[in-house]
């Protein structure tokens, strides 16, 4: 169990320096500086003891896609790590969700900004979610509904707005993909324009497409398997 344990470290520690070297390779192919893309671990079907070696390993922002896993693993974590919210979020999980996240990333419609307006305490950051691929099997609003909900979330004072997040077109390819995230991006700088607010995280891209986002001006983004590998149940 040791060796399986130290084999798990050194991949995890591996896959964290090819990743923060292509980071650093696209970053540069864009002229920008590598310090800003935020590393987001994505953890779903991920055990606690893996994101503590991550987060060991210079990996502070970690993201759920389920609050019923989160509700289980955050608990036996043993780092303090920053939680987000990257997956869809229902309605009848808002309460649960505002306990475990610093972040909802996934702000997409106007029951689910009710129901936290409803529920939250204090000031909740979100991301909100754009469709920007037209897919119809992902969740998110079409980039012509962005400006109309925004309106909406900036008479919400419980809801602070920090940018925007997208998942890119599947399966990923080049010009599909890069259209989608500089969509994001285009987005993101005509809500600066039309109101009096800064936005400056752009959540996109994951393993198969971080470098195209990076290009295209992700300030975060979402690796899962680029870290922790295949979910195999450990």
């Amino acid at each position: 169990m040791s060796n399986l344990r130290e084999e798990l470290k050194d991949m995890i520690r591996e896959r964290i320096r090819i990743l923060r070297e292509k980071i650093a390779e696209y970053s540069l192919r864009a002229s920008r500086s590598p310090k800003e893309v935020e590393i987001l671990g994505a953890t779903k079907g991920v055990p606690s003891k893996l994101i503590e070696i991550a987060f060991d390993n210079g990996i502070k922002v970690f993201g759920e896609n389920r609050v019923q896993e989160a509700v289980q693993k955050i608990p036996l974590v043993e780092r303090p790590v920053i939680w987000h919210m990257i997956g869809h979020l229902q309605t009848n999980k808002v309460k649960k969700a505002l306990n475990l996240f610093s972040v909802i990333e996934t702000l997409d419609r106007e029951p689910l900004l009710l129901e936290i307006e409803k529920r939250a305490k204090q000031p909740i950051p979100c991301l909100i979610e754009v469709n920007t691929s037209s897919e119809p099997s992902k969740y998110g609003l079409e980039p012509d509904k962005v400006i109309p909900f925004f309106e909406r979330v900036m008479r919400a004072p419980i809801v602070k707005p920090l940018g925007l997040m997208t998942l890119g077109p599947y399966p990923p390819e080049e010009r599909r993909s890069r259209r989608a995230f500089s969509l994001l991006r285009e987005l993101r700088d005509s809500l600066q324009k039309e109101f009096p607010v800064s936005l400056p995280i752009l959540s996109m891209g994951m393993t198969e497409d971080f470098h195209w986002a990076i290009l295209e001006g992700a300030t975060e983004i979402r690796i899962g398997r680029g870290i922790f590998g295949e979910r195999r149940g450990y």
